[in-house]
């Protein structure tokens, strides 16, 4: 079975409960247990993967909570670092449609210490995925970068911008060149959204998201490229530009929490654990992603829950 190594980040999502109280002197907030790359890992775990976290986990309260839910999904911490460091927050705004954005509070936090000793030795038939935050926030990022370099595993990338951590598209572009040709060097695979693709075409790029996809896996050399588009589903591209897409499920949205990380562990866990084809990985991601949308937070769905949708297509 292969060995999934995702790293990143974890941090509660504050999500304001709105049917608690109208009194604007106090309000409810739930804590919620999430941060991309671990969201990714634990669906993972959901889907029977093996799943090994590789995250810098506070010991506070939080740190607490996040462990509990990490391990509940079956996914190992032993690769994990415990940190004294308090866990990140992120305040979680949702607009009529259930979309989520963010503000994020991590300064001095916990995720972004790395040391160059934190980081194991992974073997050739590993597959490692790398999210989000801890790719572009100093100085964490720049060790994960210079150790990334070395793997030799199977490697993604999920781009997973957040706009409101670095608001200039050239800066935010410059962070995640350098992560495209690390793993352009293993022929990996680099995913984003096509919200991710738009903000970063500020920087000077021109054309449809998936159209900017196909450019960068001719050049960086990558494997391959996976765009999901939100409700319209995903979208691979391969070297020399054959593109596979598939449709999203329809699905009552209560939000789009997780909804990115849970697609590329179905498509993930399809194409690299599985051996399936293109269009049957993507089906799984997209399967995934439209449970984990009919949820409040990102809470990913079971094998069966994945092979049930799938079945009333």
């Amino acid at each position: 079975m292969t060995r999934f190594v995702v790293c990143g980040e974890t941090l509660i999502d504050l999500v304001q409960d709105r049917q608690s109280s109208d009194d604007s002197f106090r309000s409810t907030w739930l804590a919620l247990s999430a941060g991309g790359p671990m969201n990714s890992a634990v669906a993972l775990g959901q889907l029977g993967a093996d799943a090994h976290f590789l995250g810098r986990i506070s010991n506070d309260a939080f740190g607490g909570q996040l462990r509990e839910h990490i391990t509940g999904a079956g996914v190992h911490l032993d690769l994990a670092t415990e940190s004294s460091q308090a866990t990140s927050i992120a305040v979680v705004s949702l607009d009529e449609e259930g979309v989520a954005s963010y503000t994020f509070h991590f300064t001095g936090t916990a995720n972004f210490g790395w040391q160059a000793d934190d980081l194991p030795a992974l073997r050739a038939d590993d597959w490692l995925h790398i999210a989000s935050l801890s790719c572009v926030v100093s100085p964490g990022a720049e060790v994960l970068l210079d150790w990334m370099r070395t793997v030799p595993s199977g490697v993604s990338y999920d781009v997973n911008v957040r706009p409101t951590v670095i608001t200039d598209p050239e800066a935010y572009w410059a962070k995640v060149q350098p992560w495209l040709r690390a793993v352009g060097r293993r022929r990996g695979i680099v995913k984003a959204s096509d919200a991710d693709i738009e903000f970063l075409a500020q920087a000077g790029f021109a054309g449809d998201p998936v159209d900017i996809a196909a450019s960068w896996v001719e050049q960086y050399d990558l494997g391959l490229a996976v765009v999901t588009l939100g409700p319209g589903g995903g979208v691979a591209v391969e070297p020399g530009g054959a593109v596979t897409r598939v449709p999203g499920f329809p699905t009552d949205v209560v939000d789009t929490v997780g909804a990115g990380d849970t697609f590329m562990a179905g498509f993930l866990d399809g194409h690299a654990a599985r051996g399936l084809g293109l269009e049957e990985s993507l089906r799984r991601g997209a399967a995934a992603a439209s449970i984990v949308c009919s949820r409040q937070g990102a809470q990913p769905p079971t094998t069966a829950e994945v092979e049930e949708l799938l079945a009333r297509a």
